[in-house]
């Protein structure tokens, strides 16, 4: 498992709700980086190129959604939302600049279509149960449904066992684990039940 980022480096003062949605989105890209050299270690084939960064699409697609429950639990309906909106933004950048500079294309391009497969992909998540004892089965057996339709026609038998004992889960504690981090340090400086605030 890789090592994350979970407390903050600047001290004496409340972090903001884009700052949050930055650390986890830069938690959240190593996290998707890491589940795809597993998959290749594992021996799945997945090619450099379109299929490449569908797999990452879809795993980032699933963070997203995991670090959204985790915020559901934590913090006001305003400032979710924020959140959730800035760690999309971000994702949808990263991702996108990544494929302009392998692919060509224009990186608005890219941008908009992983926004609108997220928001397609979140209705369909929003299905599935999350609480505070993590992810329902169904939950995270959608996300290797999806890698179904990802990766390549030997390893579709495969898949769904790697997403559902060791991909997914691993994530989804890597992602807890930040954002239980990022929590605790806020309440351990601040004691107001308010954790975050808005720029």
């Amino acid at each position: 498992m890789i090592r994350i980022k979970n407390t903050w480096f600047k001290e004496g003062r409340e972090q903001t709700t884009k700052e949050l949605a930055g650390a986890v989105a830069f938690n959240g890209w190593r996290i998707a980086e890491n589940a795809l050299k597993n998959m290749r270690r594992a021996d799945f084939e997945v090619a450099i190129g379109e299929q490449y960064f569908a797999f990452l699409s879809e795993f980032l697609i699933f963070l997203v959604q995991v670090a959204d429950r985790i915020a559901y639990l934590r913090l006001s309906a305003e400032i979710r939302h924020e959140f959730t909106s800035e760690l999309a933004n971000r994702i949808a950048q990263t991702l996108a600049w990544n494929q302009s500079e392998f692919l060509g294309r224009e990186l608005v391009e890219y941008k908009g279509n992983f926004i609108e497969r997220l928001n397609s992909r979140a209705d369909e998540y929003a299905e599935f149960t999350y609480d505070d004892t993590g992810p329902s089965f169904t939950f995270m057996r959608f996300l290797a449904y999806c890698m179904v339709q990802v990766v390549d026609e030997q390893d579709k038998a495969w898949v769904i066992d790697q997403m559902m004992t060791i991909e997914a889960p691993e994530a989804v504690e890597m992602v807890e684990k930040a954002m239980r981090g990022f929590f605790q340090t806020e309440h351990k400086r601040h004691p107001s039940p308010k954790v975050l605030t808005a720029d």
